[in-house]
């Protein structure tokens, strides 16, 4: 049988990830920051788009066709079912001809429009309560310490290895060892240097581990030979598993001498480092708000601090004319044109996306906007998806990062999807809405005597709830509540 090369054709499909596809996917997967901050690097990258940051700045620019703008605000009632969510874009006057010198004094400051004392308007700037602070750091905070302590020369650099190799708990990351070998030096030394620096503010950094730290605080109250750093010292094991008359028999005391000593024990700092961590509180900005209007809950989306893209008239205007210089340049114009068309439709359609998404995870959950958690019904991608003719794979990248607000507070869209939990009635209801009963029963226990999952298995049987005793155990450690015996308070 011979080998031969043939030219055959043939006809198929499939399916091809164009860039602009792909960049379509990867704009509906950002969350709002990461969203921002895609859309300013184009705006940066991409000389045909422009933002439009307020009515002045049109004014005297002619405008191209009606969809090179991005201008969006999609708003609807959640009772109609289907929604108008094409964004309105204003028309904006023509001229006949672009004017360079026009072009250049309609600009603004990129702060905002000057006002008449001369200061720029910050119309998008965060509140004052979402400007985070940097205070500072543990290492900061040591440092100065030993430089009060006046150490030689040789001790700081030291003291400086010591404080730089730090947890953000304020423990020692590093070996006694491993520093002295950086620093070239004996271990005697390092260790010598440590237990100084241990007795820094904040009491108890600088130590090797938990136990080492609150010895050293205790010390430093004049506890080391007490009840307290015998516990801490001996019984560690016991006291984790909270063994009080274990605790009390091997020490020869009574329980109301544990009991004093747990009060101390328990006034200690575990994470000397914690007032000093550099972690940024994060606020969620909700990508939608649903507010109750009449008897219709109405849906708007929030586009507040996005930047309003455009495409640049000038620009618009050279490709039109053929002012371009050259042939290589006329090319470049129009791919950029084409890029940024692309963005701008792809903004689009990641509102509406995400309109349509919120529009009916709402629907389906009507009953939670009227009354909270217990109104929850089990839902699924799948159910979403099919009642917007979506891929459930869109319908989860548009859950991914995005919020909404609501009446009952701001959750994020994956909130709303929970599997379901039959009952006797032969209804499901949602796995959240019980954790957060599952919850309410433990909120309202005695601390003396803590209910056990046996018992909440128990409770929401008679509440007509069936579910098995290790599914509460899953839930209840889902929610980070200890079990009974951790929760028990003997003193």
């Amino acid at each position: 049988m011979g080998l031969e090369t043939k030219l055959i054709q043939k006809m198929g499909q499939s399916l091809l990830m164009t860039p602009q596809l792909q960049q379509a996917i990867k704009l509906l997967q950002l969350g709002r920051l990461e969203y921002k901050e895609a859309i300013e690097r184009e705006l940066l990258e991409n000389p045909v788009l422009e933002e439009l940051r307020d009515e002045g700045d049109s004014r005297s620019l002619p405008s191209p066709d009606p969809a090179s703008s991005v201008e969006p605000t999609v708003t609807a009632p959640l009772s109609n079912g289907t929604a108008d969510t094409e964004p309105f874009h204003e028309a904006l006057p023509t001229e006949p001809k672009a004017d360079w010198d026009d072009y250049y004094d309609s600009f603004t400051d990129y702060q905002g429009s000057a006002s008449a004392k001369g200061a720029s308007s910050y119309d998008d700037r965060q509140p004052p309560e979402v400007v985070s602070t940097r205070g500072r750091s543990l290492e900061h905070h040591l440092l100065e310490q030993v430089r009060l302590y006046d150490l030689p020369l040789k001790d700081s650099v030291i003291a400086q290895n010591i404080a730089g190799n730090l947890t953000k708990d304020g423990l020692l990351e590093s070996s006694y060892e491993e520093i002295a070998s950086t620093c070239n030096c004996p271990v005697e030394d390092v260790a010598r240097i440590a237990d100084i620096m241990r007795f820094f503010e904040p009491v108890g950094s600088c130590t090797r581990d938990l136990k080492e730290c609150l010895l050293t605080q205790l010390e430093s109250i004049g506890l080391a030979d007490g009840l307290e750093s015998r516990i801490i010292s001996l019984h560690t094991d016991k006291l984790e598993k909270r063994k009080f008359d274990a605790i009390a028999k091997a020490e020869g005391v009574s329980l109301e001498d544990i009991a004093a000593a747990m009060h101390t024990i328990r006034s200690l700092e575990p994470r000397p480092g914690r007032p000093f961590s550099d972690e940024t509180t994060r606020y969620v900005v909700p990508d939608a708000y649903v507010q109750k209007v009449g008897h219709d809950w109405v849906i708007t989306l929030n586009e507040d601090g996005l930047p309003r893209l455009r495409m640049n008239p000038v620009y618009s205007e050279m490709l039109k004319k053929g002012d371009a210089d050259t042939a290589s340049h006329k090319a470049y114009l129009t791919e950029r044109y084409r890029a940024a068309s692309w963005l701008i439709k792809s903004i689009h359609q990641r509102q509406q996306t995400i309109f349509r998404v919120t529009e009916s995870i709402m629907k389906f959950q009507r009953d939670f906007l009227e009354n909270g958690v217990e109104g929850l019904r089990p839902l699924v991608l799948k159910d979403v998806a099919e009642d917007i003719n979506m891929h459930e794979s869109t319908v989860s990248r548009v859950t991914t990062e995005k919020y909404v607000h609501t009446p009952r507070g701001v959750f994020e869209l994956k909130f709303f999807f929970t599997s379901g939990i039959r009952t006797d009635s032969g209804t499901d209801i949602s796995s959240s809405a019980v954790k957060d009963r599952i919850k309410a029963i433990i909120a309202a226990e005695s601390s003396r005597n803590p209910v056990s999952d046996q018992h909440i298995v128990e409770v929401l049987k008679a509440e007509k709830i069936e579910i098995a005793r290790r599914t509460v155990a899953k839930y209840r450690e889902t929610l980070g509540i200890p079990s009974s015996s951790q929760r028990k308070q003997y003193f």
